[in-house]
């Protein structure tokens, strides 16, 4: 892997710019492969619930789908925290033919451009290219900027767009039924992310786009979902959760996300055709089994100091509302069975249950979650108060 810094992405002296990266290029052609000849850019943000995508992303292409990807560059938001974990362990853990530039990808006060974007990849085109950045594609980010780009590289070389969605954009109904489907289930049409499927599929792009939901990893950095239950498990506090606890969720390791993400490689025909599909594993579990799950995780360590079942607080989410709990208040899940069905994507190779006992805990511990006390559990308390 080869990591370069670029400050100033998106300066408004296009010769500058230019200069600056010709030199950065021509200094690593003589240690390295071209950066001109890679075929595959993964767009990636500062971090965050998608943060640690991209960086698998990268290693699912160098290690399934060598015959297709030679080489990948990580264009990385230079937004991010390098030096901190998890980040600063991303670096070390990527394949030898996948660059790493970073560089400025949000800019309210700076138009960013189609045109820049072409300048810092020295104007070749990508064969393949993911977007894991993009919210949508107002001004001042760089979501319109990479669909112009690969619009204009189709016409030479550019096979595929694949965006990092979201299903939070699913407005599901009294009708819907679960798992939601890519098909017929209502979404927020103002949403940045449907707004970026539109724009994508007017372009009349090779374009398909991915909804996850929650995600988890041993190196993300955002934990609030899981970390509300052992917040409260390792310190023999109450669990107010909404409804029966019965609520499904999609819990899905970032593995199985970036293999999803893959997976139009299988068949690119039928992801451009489709264009949409669901992301996460088809694992479901309910929001009481996530607790109980992490009470085991941590029972099961000879190590650690037994815990207590959990101490289930069923509440009336229309008396109190979400209150402090991170997940929604109903159903509110999606399943991968299109991708299965049209990309030959092979399932997840995680499960929550194992996934808790073999790292999460542990990261939970190393991160100081067991130390001091939980901040803002005024609501908990109302809600546990009004329950007795």
């Amino acid at each position: 892997m080869k990591y370069f810094l670029l400050s100033s992405l998106f300066v408004l002296s296009a010769n500058g710019f230019t200069a600056s990266t010709s030199n950065l290029l021509s200094s690593s052609r003589s240690t390295s492969t071209n950066l001109c000849m890679s075929t595959a850019l993964i767009v990636q943000n500062k971090g965050g619930g998608h943060g640690e995508l991209g960086f698998q992303l990268a290693r699912k292409l160098a290690s399934s789908y060598a015959d297709k990807i030679t080489s990948i560059t990580i264009l990385q938001d230079e937004a991010d925290m390098i030096d901190q974990e998890p980040f600063k362990s991303y670096i070390t853990d990527l394949p030898e033919n996948v660059w790493v530039l970073k560089a400025t990808l949000s800019n309210k006060d700076n138009e960013i451009t189609a045109e820049g974007l072409k300048i810092l990849l020295n104007n070749e085109p990508f064969d393949y290219v993911w977007d894991n950045c993009s919210k949508g594609i107002d001004s001042g980010t760089i979501g319109k900027a990479i669909i112009d780009s690969c619009s204009s590289w189709n016409k030479e070389n550019c096979k595929l767009l694949t965006y990092v969605s979201s299903a939070g954009c699913y407005v599901p109904t009294e009708e819907t039924t679960f798992p939601m489907s890519e098909v017929d289930t209502p979404v927020k049409d103002t949403s940045g992310q449907v707004q970026y499927e539109n724009y994508a599929t007017a372009s009349k792009v090779p374009f398909v786009s991915f909804r996850p939901q929650y995600i988890y990893g041993p190196k993300s950095n955002k934990h609030t979902y899981i970390d509300w239950y052992f917040d409260r498990i390792v310190r023999d506090l109450p669990l107010p959760i909404p409804g029966d606890g019965t609520q499904l969720v999609s819990l899905t390791n970032a593995e199985d996300v970036a293999s999803l993400l893959a997976s139009p490689l299988n068949n690119e025909k039928a992801a451009i055709e489709t264009r949409i599909f669901n992301c996460g594993t088809d694992q479901l579990v309910s929001y009481s089994e996530v607790a109980q799950m992490c009470v085991d995780s941590i029972n099961d360590k000879v190590d650690e100091k037994e815990v207590s079942s959990p101490k289930f607080v069923y509440y009336d989410s229309e008396k109190f509302g979400k209150a402090n709990f991170p997940f929604r208040l109903n159903n509110f899940y999606v399943a991968p069975n299109l991708a299965k069905e049209k990309l030959n994507w092979e399932g997840p190779t995680h499960s929550l249950k194992e996934d808790l006992a073999s790292f999460y805990y542990d990261n939970y511990k190393q991160r100081g979650g067991n130390q001091g006390d939980v901040k803002n559990l005024e609501k908990d308390e109302k809600i546990t108060s009004d329950s007795n």
